[in-house]
């Protein structure tokens, strides 16, 4: 059974949400403040977690670099608070995904659905199951990347991402593909999250994000990993 982390204070909410999910056949534990949240989820160790941002003892900005700082569960973020740049700064900080609320729960549980997936195993594409380049090295059977000989902490989501470019070495993977294959949506809006989840990506990988050598943007059309 998956188990989804639900960290929200409006009781109502609350409620919907876990009849919701638990008609869906999904196992689901409540935390009303950040504390509490994050004493669950070490405990617990739920496959999701459904966070608002809005909570009464401290940002969920703060709980989202809590639980980065061990785990690499998706961060599924729930929020009234519609600028983009409280989006970006959600995932940069290593949320997964963003719903805005008012939210209508059929689009809520197909990002959840979205979500599980991406923490699935999958078979590497043509075999390939290591790739180094002389900065890092990605084991992609252990899921894991080594950089200077420490392991990069990465999200799923970001995780998907480098999977998917490192197992096309040279070839232009647009960003249509990405957005349906990691989001399971096309819409040319999410191109956002991308350009987020790259700088992410070269942050952590990249000897000089700002002149990337293995993660290549191809303006206007997609991105390319070249070993």
């Amino acid at each position: 059974m998956t188990r989804v982390l639900v960290v929200e204070d409006d009781p109502q909410l609350v409620r919907a949400l876990v009849i919701s999910m638990q008609a869906r056949r999904y196992g689901v534990d409540a935390a009303p403040d950040g504390a509490t949240a994050l004493r669950l989820a070490a405990a617990r160790h739920p496959d999701v977690v459904m966070l608002d941002l809005g909570l009464p003892d401290m940002d969920g900005i703060d709980v989202i670099r809590a639980l980065r700082g061990w785990s690499r569960v998706p961060i599924l973020v729930l929020s009234a608070r519609l600028g983009s740049a409280e989006k970006v700064a959600a995932l940069d900080a290593g949320a997964d995904d963003y719903v805005t609320k008012p939210f209508s729960m059929d689009e809520l549980m197909a990002r959840l659905r979205a979500a599980v997936r991406r923490t699935e195993d999958s078979v590497p594409a043509a075999g390939v199951t290591r790739v180094e380049t002389a900065g890092f090295t990605i084991d992609l059977l252990a899921k894991k990347a080594v950089r200077g000989g420490r392991d990069v902490r990465l999200t799923p989501t970001e995780w998907q991402l480098l999977e998917i470019l490192v197992t096309r070495p040279g070839q232009l993977v647009t960003q249509q593909h990405l957005l349906r294959e990691v989001w399971g949506v096309s819409r040319s809006n999410r191109t956002n999250y991308l350009r987020v989840y790259m700088a992410q990506l070269r942050r952590k990988l990249e000897a000089d994000p700002a002149h990337p050598r293995h993660l290549i943007t191809e303006p206007g059309m997609g991105y390319r990993f070249e070993g």
